[in-house]
């Protein structure tokens, strides 16, 4: 079923209701915005905050209003009738506070289990996003940076998905460059058969890798040899072309060993994709008079910085920059994406701004930040080890990302196989639990953070089933799920014939709380903070217990209308989960 405009989504909905008491209460004020906030304890549900803001404005147009207080009277008494309010009241200056009906809240969550929670997905004015995330390089293991990257990127993916926006999951992989020349050069020297074997036998790409760097540093002749690779390479030579992706999908298959333990899907379109573009894209920005000579290389001078952003070396090569904008012309003018988000470290805020800054001069994109085309760059602070330190092993290397996530699922099978489950369940079951709760571990302990922070990596926090961890959320679900088997009653039947009620003030507190759902995704979304849903999901966890604690719920006169809220709950936490990229657990 097509949703209504906003239907899930509470604060539109009494946006609509106060826009029609706005109108009557200053008729000629064009254009007055709803100011509608959740309200201060005690007062209320929610706010609507015109008055101060509307006084300013017809201060001394009109005489019927002496003060801000009573502006947000008159807004008040204009309300028209409306089933989702229960009662108004004037705070303070003017401010008009909302107890919603409870009679409303019930039906709005009973409407949900009947018709599916795609009717609180929140609706945004986009209907085509790039998110590039994950963007590993080639030959080089993917470390802890890449999974916050792949993480973070793979949630905002699955929230503005959930929204209604078609969605280009890109994977900018480094397939591309000067470093290609040397290892195809130690490749034809250490593999002379490479074009007649199956599978060549490079157990580790990284440490190929730096075998061929070693190479390059100290041998002359070896190093003119792979400066003239590069020329081969990027001239179409087949053979080295061929060499090129026999490395290619070395690392590719590494890297997907990743993405499936993540479940992550991503479509690649790495550097070497929008090399071709580079010419054209930089000629036209010449053309432009945006490009210009500066010390032997062609720059792009940006307002407000002392360096300007090199777009092509000295050496007449290309660089980051000069990819970037061929990749950003590309998803504007041929993939038609209205809204390009960058998922990399905090450390490359800079260079974003910068060519963020070129593309808007270029006339790309609007000068206005609120516009579509419109970009941003979602950053990430670091990984850390307990010592504060930047997350490594003992030998200083970087940590194998498929090592961690192994480790995660292990400690978590242990876990249960200690709370006698192998006992209890298939060695299907076990492997597929401590997968769900061992890598849904991983995800939310860097979700939960604001992106912009480091967080340190703690095996024993993020598997711990207390607090605010995924073992303590998914553990919640699958009480949930048994309160409903335990009740031997058939749920699909009583969402057809049952009414849920919000008498005690325990479920209604839940049931207020469920209703957020549709605008805290909407915020995620906005903001492209993926904390605000974990923040969300844990509370409704706490408001579950406290309801759960003081209602009763099996074999009391409510127990339909509560097993119906029980449902309701685990179908909202279920949802987050998925927007979250970590799969529920139903059995504990």
């Amino acid at each position: 079923m097509a949703a209504e405009e906003g239907v899930g989504n509470v604060k539109r909905q009494l946006a609509k209701v106060f826009e029609k008491s706005l109108r009557a209460t200053v008729p000629n004020e064009a254009d007055v915005e709803p100011l509608i906030v959740p309200c201060a304890a005690n007062f209320g549900d929610y706010a609507c905050n015109n008055a101060m803001s509307l006084f300013s404005k017809i201060k001394g147009k009109n005489a019927d209003f002496k003060n801000p207080r009573s502006v947000g009277e008159a807004i008040m008494k204009n309300l028209p009738e409306s089933e989702m309010i229960e009662s108004c009241s004037i705070a303070g200056p003017g401010f008009v506070n909302v107890v919603l009906s409870k009679t409303w809240l019930a039906k709005s969550i009973q409407k949900m289990l009947t018709e599916g929670i795609e009717t609180w997905a929140p609706k945004l004015s986009v209907n085509r996003a790039v998110v590039d995330f994950s963007s590993p390089n080639i030959a080089k293991e993917m470390h802890v940076g890449h999974l916050r990257s792949t993480i973070i990127g793979d949630t905002l993916a699955r929230m503005l998905e959930f929204s209604g926006v078609e969605v280009l999951r890109r994977n900018h992989v480094g397939d591309w460059g000067t470093q290609f020349g040397m290892l195809i050069e130690f490749l034809f020297e250490q593999f002379p058969e490479w074009e007649n074997e199956n599978e060549i036998p490079i157990q580790n790409l990284e440490a190929f890798y730096k075998q061929s760097k070693k190479r390059f540093d100290d041998d002359p002749d070896f190093k003119e040899k792979a400066q003239k690779a590069v020329v081969s390479l990027q001239g179409g030579d087949p053979k080295y072309r061929k060499a090129w992706a026999t490395i290619c999908e070395i690392s590719r298959r590494e890297f997907q060993k990743v993405y499936e333990r993540l479940g992550v899907h991503l479509e690649e379109k790495g550097e070497s994709f929008y090399n071709p573009y580079i010419p054209s894209v930089l000629e036209s920005l010449s053309k432009d008079g945006l490009i210009e000579e500066s010390e032997g290389a062609r720059v792009i001078f940006i307002e407000g910085k002392k360096i300007p952003l090199i777009v092509v070396k000295r050496d007449g090569g290309y660089n980051y920059a000069s990819t970037d904008l061929a990749a950003l012309w590309y998803r504007l003018n041929e993939e038609k994406a209205q809204w390009i988000i960058y998922v990399t470290d905090v450390g490359q805020r800079e260079h974003f701004e910068m060519f963020f800054h070129a593309a808007k001069r270029a006339g790309w994109l609007p000068a206005d930040d609120k516009e579509y085309p419109k970009v941003n760059h979602v950053g990430f602070g670091l990984v850390l080890g307990e010592d504060g330190k930047r997350f490594r092993t003992r030998s200083s290397e970087v940590v194998r990302l498929v090592d961690l996530l192994d480790e995660a699922k292990n400690r978590s099978k242990q876990a249960l196989v200690e709370r006698g489950k192998a006992e209890e369940w298939s060695e299907e079951q076990l492997v597929q639990t401590a997968e769900a709760v061992g890598y849904g571990a991983v995800k939310y302990a860097d979700l939960k953070n604001n992106r912009l922070t480091n967080y340190t990596f703690n095996f024993d926090q993020m598997l711990n089933d207390k607090g605010n961890t995924a073992v303590y959320l998914l553990y919640a679900h699958a009480r949930i799920c048994s309160i409903i088997r335990k009740s031997g009653k058939d749920i699909e039947e009583l969402k057809k014939s049952g009414v849920i009620v919000l008498d005690h003030s325990d479920e209604r507190a839940l049931g207020l709380h469920l209703l957020l759902f549709s605008e805290i995704v909407e915020e995620a979304c906005k903001n492209l903070l993926p904390n605000v849903i974990c923040e969300y999901l844990y509370n409704l966890s706490e408001f579950f217990t406290k309801f759960y604690s003081n209602c009763q719920v099996v074999g009391s006169p409510e127990e339909t209308s509560r097993l119906l809220l029980c449902e309701a709950t685990a179908v909202v936490m279920r949802k987050c989960f998925n927007l979250l990229g970590i799969t529920p657990v139903y059995q504990i």
